[in-house]
Formats: structure tokens, C-alpha cells, sequence
């Protein structure tokens, strides 16, 4: 794959200005990712641009192209046998697929969380330090500690296991489970945080925790959120992008999406007569 990237602009696509804290953090261009050697096809020439503190959502029905859109950025589809990647994804301007980019510094820059929420096997505390033991971020157990205490209160959740730093992180319910997960990957102040569906196992309490966490965690990053939930798009979303069997209908600002979409197919899926 080539660094020089040919700026495609879709139809349904609106451009939104431009400014230095919103400026562009990943940008795929002319993406395809099939599986089975070929034989299933789950992106199609799709290009996007994800801007630094603001948070871009993906709906769209299931097996529309989503999650694969988003392990492609941070190359989790690498593992996965018979997985073809075509096209290129750049981070600030680096080809991730290129020599240039190194995989675990790359995921060390573009953090995961999960639909269910997977702590580690180990103590609240090791969950979150694991990320800057491993990066060697931490340079000293006051400086761990601190890491540790920091990533924890961003996450909302530092007040209620600030006492019992030494239990499992599975004995949290779900909702503290999943802030757990988010303390862990900031906790190595990633550039870009991917989201696939975080609050889907959730409750409604749980879920407002999570959706305020978003709103906080984006002054310091680029987020990607997926989620089934027209709702929760409209409420923690600065862009929506609109997936429909592999390939993008439409991308605007969220307001534009839910108020005004262009196409007749975002309007059916947005007001549930298909998906």
C-alpha cells in the first residue's frame, strides 16, 4: 500500500470545516476487507475521515460493514485467516498497513473497548497497569500509582474502588466492568478509542455513565463509536456515517443525519422501516 493517499469525496458525504482541534486523525481511503479468501465481502471501497475531538458514529444494520470497519483501523483483522485488506488507512498521515507502522505501538495509539466488557483476570489495579507496564510508560510504582488513580477517576469509577484496588475486576458488576475497560485502554492516553456497541449489555444507568465518560474522554482524543441505538448516535455523536451492505450511504454531521439525511435509505433505516 502506497503513503500517498488520493482524497475521495463521496456524493452524501458533507464536508465539515476544519479547524486545529478538529483536525483529521484517521482518514480511510478506497477500504475493501473481504473474508474467506475472498469469497465474503464486508467493505467496499469505503472512505472516511475521523477527526481529533469529536466522536464519529457507525450505524447501520447488522453485518453492514461496522465492527470490520473499525478492527481494520486498528489492525485486529491481521489475525484472522482468509482476511484480505485493500486500500489504506493512514494515522496522522502514516499508512497503518505500511513498514512504517509498527502493530503494537499502533495499538498502543488506537485502544479497543468492547461490547462485553473484558477485564483481565487479574486485580482492578493490574487491569489498568498493564497497558503502561507493557509500554513501559510507567517509570517508577508512584508513577504506576498515579497512572493508575488518574485512569481510573476519568472513567468515573475511582470513588467506588478506590478501597478494594486488590479484587478481581470481574467482581464489579457490569457497568463498573466496562469502566474498568475503558480506565484500561486511557490509561496508555491513546490517540483514537474504537467502541463496538459498549453500552449494548448495559442498563439505562450504566449506560449514562458510559455516555459521559464519551463526552469527557473526547477532549483528549478522536473516538469511534458503533452502535445499534439510534438514540444513543444522536446524543454522544458529532458525525454519523450511515453503513448499508459494506459501503457507506451517508456521512454528515449527526444532526444533518437524523434531521435532514439525503438519502432515502438513511431516512427508512433511521426511522426503523428496515434494519
Amino acid at each position: 500500500m502506497s503513503t500517498n493517499a488520493q482524497i475521495i469525496q463521496h456524493d452524501n458525504v458533507v464536508p465539515i470545516p476544519q479547524s486545529a482541534s478538529h483536525a483529521i486523525k484517521v482518514s480511510a481511503r478506497d477500504l475493501s476487507v473481504t473474508y474467506g479468501n475472498g469469497v465474503k465481502r464486508a467493505l467496499n471501497h469505503v472512505s472516511l475521515d475521523i477527526r481529533q475531538n469529536e466522536v464519529t458514529a457507525l450505524i447501520g444494520p447488522s453485518g453492514c460493514g461496522k465492527s470490520s470497519f473499525l478492527r481494520a483501523i486498528n489492525r485486529m483483522n491481521d489475525g484472522i485467516e482468509g482476511c484480505q485488506v485493500r486500500g489504506e488507512i493512514f494515522l496522522d498521515g502514516v499508512d497503518i498497513y505500511s513498514g512504517a507502522m509498527d502493530v503494537t505501538q499502533l495499538r498502543s495509539r488506537v485502544g479497543m473497548v468492547f461490547q462485553k466488557a473484558n477485564p483481565f483476570p487479574k486485580s482492578i489495579y493490574d487491569n489498568v497497569a498493564y497497558g503502561p507496564r507493557i509500554h513501559g510508560i510507567a517509570e517508577s510504582k508512584d508513577m504506576l500509582d498515579q497512572i493508575v488513580e488518574k485512569s481510573l477517576a476519568r472513567a468515573g469509577l475511582w470513588n467506588e474502588v478506590k478501597n478494594r484496588l486488590h479484587d478481581s475486576g470481574t467482581s464489579l458488576s457490569g457497568g463498573q466492568q466496562q469502566r474498568l475497560c475503558i480506565a484500561r485502554a486511557i490509561a496508555v492516553d491513546p490517540e483514537v478509542i474504537l467502541m463496538d456497541e459498549p453500552c449494548s449489555a448495559l442498563d439505562p444507568i450504566a449506560t449514562g455513565r458510559i455516555e459521559e465518560l464519551i463526552e469527557d474522554i473526547k477532549q483528549h482524543c478522536a473516538i469511534v463509536i458503533v452502535t445499534h441505538s439510534m438514540q444513543q448516535a444522536a446524543r454522544v455523536s458529532d458525525r454519523t456515517a450511515f453503513f448499508h451492505m459494506g459501503e457507506i450511504v451517508e456521512f454528515a454531521a449527526t444532526t444533518q443525519i437524523f434531521n435532514a439525511p439525503r438519502d432515502s435509505r438513511t431516512q427508512g433505516y433511521i426511522t426503523g422501516r428496515f434494519g
